[in-house]
């Protein structure tokens, strides 16, 4: 781009070098123009895509717009169409600013982050809080917008140990959680609640089986307590070792 200028756009919309499998780069305008794109996104080049949001509704092309007039590069997740596995799924992507332009590339992550796993657990928690213990149904359902390919939320009682909700596995409900080992045999469902009691939120480290692909693997979670609940949704982080 520095280079060439505006004569570069065209090589990055062509099947050449700034093309790698699912890798391509795309390109806007200060004013949320889409100007160039390598990928499916070719299809939204001359629009405006300013207010265009991602499958969970997040306006993350402004967030990219806003972010490049203070910074000239950065990082944000969102979830996108994966044209290769035919779903939506997060997306990490890094900007940068040349003259005024934008260039972003972005990778499909293997496993959701934690931050994504912490915008699901704040929008449940939201949830629980308006509606009370009708959310439950919600959190357990495929279509209850809680549950996104190894992203789920929990809910357990604090008083009795019991699971209210598990969009993972909705078997678990009803069950007494208090006594649940990890793959290392760690007490993290007490290690949570004990959590939740002292501090209302927090981390909590352990090893459970990722329902997308049924291997067990490291898992970070993130819990509040709602008050006689926790909640929770995490993140897994490879292979258990």
């Amino acid at each position: 781009m520095r280079e060439k200028g505006e004569q570069g756009l065209s090589t990055f919309s062509q099947a050449g070098e700034f093309q790698d499998g699912n890798l391509y780069v795309y390109v806007l305008g200060m004013d949320g123009k889409f100007i160039a794109s390598g990928g499916s996104s070719a299809a939204l080049i001359g629009r405006n895509v300013r207010e265009l949001t991602d499958s969970d509704g997040r306006p993350f092309f402004r967030e990219i717009l806003d972010g490049a007039r203070t910074i000239k590069s950065g990082t944000l997740e969102y979830r996108w169409y994966n044209p290769v596995r035919n779903r939506a799924e997060p997306k990490i992507a890094t900007y940068h600013v040349v003259g005024d332009r934008i260039l972003v590339v972005g990778y499909y992550a293997p496993n959701a982050s934690i931050e994504l796993a912490k915008s699901m657990l704040w929008r449940a928690v939201h949830e629980l809080k308006v509606h009370g213990e009708r959310a439950f149904e919600r959190f357990n359902s495929l279509d209850g917008g809680f549950v996104q390919d190894d992203l789920y939320v929990f809910v357990v009682g604090l008083e009795d140990e019991l699971v209210y909700a598990h969009g993972g596995s909705p078997r678990q409900v009803g069950r007494k959680a208090g006594e649940l080992v990890d793959a290392k045999g760690k007490y993290f469902i007490r290690e949570m609640i004990a959590l939740a009691k002292s501090k209302g939120e927090g981390d909590v480290h352990y090893a459970w089986r990722n329902p997308a692909n049924l291997k067990v693997e490291n898992k970070h979670s993130y819990i509040v307590r709602v008050g006689k609940y926790l909640v929770g949704a995490g993140a897994y982080a490879g292979s258990v070792r």
